[in-house]
């Protein structure tokens, strides 16, 4: 079943999770993928509100989201979060040259990235019994970049899929690319 959901709408984020409720009675995992890179304002031209636009859908929509949907997560059995961050949320990546991620230069993304991430710690040691892990697809070639990704839309998805059938026992509060570990 596909259900679309608004990140950024209580209503849409409500609506979608009330129809699991109704269909299933519990959600195994939720894996938190809207993203932006939007404004594509350069720092000295960058307002407040500008910055909200990516704020709302990468930071602030998780956090909706997970927090509608937290009921049915804790009616699973294993339960796993995955949200997904980027390599540009990493202060190691994005500052050491030569790097992908060093090329990012837009003030907004990099900073929503590390949020999330920082997010994802917080949620891992606060939801017991739930593992809560953030993903870093890589620069995979989507719509989201043109297509210029240097990576299969499979192998940006291999550690969200590992991240999402993890076993009971697995990690929590990881940051992992489809290589292992990704460096804070």
């Amino acid at each position: 079943m596909f259900l679309e959901i608004d990140p950024t709408s209580d209503p849409s984020v409500a609506a979608t999770a009330d129809r699991v409720r109704s269909e299933y009675g519990r959600l195994d995992v939720l894996v938190n993928n809207a993203g932006t890179a939007e404004p594509r304002i350069g720092a000295a031209d960058l307002t407040a509100d500008e910055a909200m636009q990516g704020f709302g859908i990468n930071v602030f929509g998780p956090i909706r989201v997970t927090h509608a949907f937290l009921p049915l997560l804790r009616a699973s059995d294993n339960p796993r979060i995955v949200n997904v961050s980027s390599g540009a949320g990493s202060f190691t990546r994005i500052l050491t040259p030569g790097t992908v991620e060093n090329a990012v230069t837009l003030p907004v993304y990099p900073a929503t990235k590390a949020a999330l991430t920082m997010l994802t710690v917080q949620y891992a040691r606060a939801l017991d019994g739930i593992l809560v892990n953030a993903a870093d697809p890589g620069f995979t070639g989507t719509d989201f970049n043109n297509n210029r990704g240097t990576q299969t839309v499979t192998e940006g998805t291999d550690a969200i899929v590992r991240l999402a059938t993890l076993p009971k026992d697995g990690p929590t509060g990881t940051f992992q690319d489809r290589h292992g570990t990704v460096p804070w």
